[in-house]
Protein backbone atom coordinates (compact mmCIF):
# COMPACT_ATOMS: atom_id res chain seq x y z
CA UNK A 1 0.00 0.00 0.00
CA UNK A 2 2.63 2.25 0.97
CA UNK A 3 4.46 1.67 -2.29
CA UNK A 4 1.65 2.11 -4.42
CA UNK A 5 1.41 5.94 -2.60
CA UNK A 6 5.04 6.67 -3.33
CA UNK A 7 4.66 5.56 -6.97
CA UNK A 8 1.83 7.86 -7.76
CA UNK A 9 3.32 10.81 -6.44
CA UNK A 10 5.48 13.07 -8.82
CA UNK A 11 8.88 14.85 -8.93
CA UNK A 12 7.42 18.06 -8.58
CA UNK A 13 5.97 16.95 -5.65
CA UNK A 14 9.28 16.75 -4.33
CA UNK A 15 10.23 19.92 -5.37
CA UNK A 16 7.40 21.15 -3.76
CA UNK A 17 8.15 20.11 -0.66
CA UNK A 18 11.69 20.87 -0.35
CA UNK A 19 10.43 24.59 -1.57
CA UNK A 20 8.50 24.69 1.19
CA UNK A 21 11.16 23.68 3.22
CA UNK A 22 13.38 26.09 2.01
CA UNK A 23 10.74 28.39 2.59
CA UNK A 24 10.53 27.72 6.47
CA UNK A 25 14.36 27.50 7.16
CA UNK A 26 14.92 30.57 5.20
CA UNK A 27 12.11 32.83 7.62
CA UNK A 28 13.10 31.17 10.46
CA UNK A 29 16.89 31.95 9.95
CA UNK A 30 15.41 35.46 8.78
CA UNK A 31 13.65 35.58 11.84
CA UNK A 32 16.90 36.10 13.89
CA UNK A 33 19.44 37.38 11.48
CA UNK A 34 16.58 40.42 11.34
CA UNK A 35 16.23 40.36 15.13
CA UNK A 36 16.84 44.20 15.53
CA UNK A 37 13.84 45.06 13.47
CA UNK A 38 10.81 45.04 15.71
CA UNK A 39 9.19 41.72 16.90
CA UNK A 40 5.77 42.01 15.22
CA UNK A 41 7.29 42.31 11.95
CA UNK A 42 9.46 39.56 12.65
CA UNK A 43 6.72 37.27 14.16
CA UNK A 44 4.36 38.24 11.36
CA UNK A 45 6.84 37.45 8.62
CA UNK A 46 7.37 34.17 10.44
CA UNK A 47 3.42 33.24 10.41
CA UNK A 48 3.37 34.75 6.53
CA UNK A 49 5.77 32.22 5.18
CA UNK A 50 4.29 29.64 7.25
CA UNK A 51 1.04 29.72 5.48
CA UNK A 52 2.48 30.31 2.20
CA UNK A 53 4.75 26.81 2.89
CA UNK A 54 2.27 25.24 3.71
CA UNK A 55 -0.15 26.63 1.11
CA UNK A 56 2.46 24.68 -1.24
CA UNK A 57 2.01 21.95 0.32
CA UNK A 58 -1.18 21.28 0.22
CA UNK A 59 -0.73 21.25 -3.52
CA UNK A 60 0.80 17.94 -3.50
CA UNK A 61 -0.47 14.89 -2.94
CA UNK A 62 -0.01 14.15 0.18
CA UNK A 63 -0.75 17.43 0.91
CA UNK A 64 -4.29 16.83 -0.36
CA UNK A 65 -4.94 13.32 1.64
CA UNK A 66 -4.07 15.28 4.15
CA UNK A 67 -6.57 17.91 4.01
CA UNK A 68 -8.77 15.04 3.07
CA UNK A 69 -7.92 13.80 6.77
CA UNK A 70 -8.54 16.61 8.27
CA UNK A 71 -12.23 17.56 7.38
CA UNK A 72 -12.96 14.00 7.98
CA UNK A 73 -11.56 14.37 11.30
CA UNK A 74 -13.73 17.76 11.92
CA UNK A 75 -16.87 16.25 10.34
CA UNK A 76 -16.03 13.42 13.22
CA UNK A 77 -15.41 16.55 15.58
CA UNK A 78 -18.98 17.49 14.85
CA UNK A 79 -20.57 14.07 15.10
CA UNK A 80 -19.47 13.99 18.80
CA UNK A 81 -22.01 14.71 22.02
CA UNK A 82 -19.98 17.02 24.06
CA UNK A 83 -21.15 16.50 28.33
CA UNK A 84 -22.46 19.43 29.66
CA UNK A 85 -21.00 21.77 31.29
CA UNK A 86 -23.07 20.84 34.62
CA UNK A 87 -21.83 16.64 33.70
CA UNK A 88 -18.58 18.08 33.31
CA UNK A 89 -18.48 19.92 36.84
CA UNK A 90 -20.02 16.62 38.32
CA UNK A 91 -17.19 14.42 37.03
CA UNK A 92 -14.40 16.22 38.02
CA UNK A 93 -16.00 16.67 41.42
CA UNK A 94 -16.42 12.84 41.59
CA UNK A 95 -12.35 12.63 40.33
CA UNK A 96 -11.26 15.11 42.56
CA UNK A 97 -12.84 13.34 45.66
CA UNK A 98 -11.70 9.41 44.98
CA UNK A 99 -8.41 10.60 44.46
CA UNK A 100 -8.56 12.39 47.69
CA UNK A 101 -9.94 9.42 49.52
CA UNK A 102 -6.99 7.47 48.19
CA UNK A 103 -4.64 9.63 49.01
CA UNK A 104 -5.58 9.11 52.57
CA UNK A 105 -5.95 5.28 52.35
CA UNK A 106 -2.45 5.00 50.90
CA UNK A 107 -1.42 7.55 53.77
CA UNK A 108 -2.79 5.35 56.14
CA UNK A 109 -1.60 1.96 54.93
CA UNK A 110 1.83 3.69 54.51
CA UNK A 111 1.68 4.95 58.13
CA UNK A 112 0.12 1.19 59.38
CA UNK A 113 2.81 -0.59 57.81
CA UNK A 114 5.50 2.09 58.57
CA UNK A 115 4.59 1.71 62.90
CA UNK A 116 4.66 -2.09 62.19
CA UNK A 117 7.99 -2.29 60.54
CA UNK A 118 9.18 -0.21 63.75
CA UNK A 119 7.71 -2.69 65.95
CA UNK A 120 9.09 -5.31 64.28
CA UNK A 121 12.84 -3.85 64.16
Amino acid sequence: MAGKADATTSGMDAVKFAVSIGILGASVLAFYVFADQPLLYRVLGLVGAVVVAALISLTTARGRTFSGFMQDARTEVRKMVWPTRMETLQTTVVVLVVVIILALFLWLVDRGLSTLIQFVI
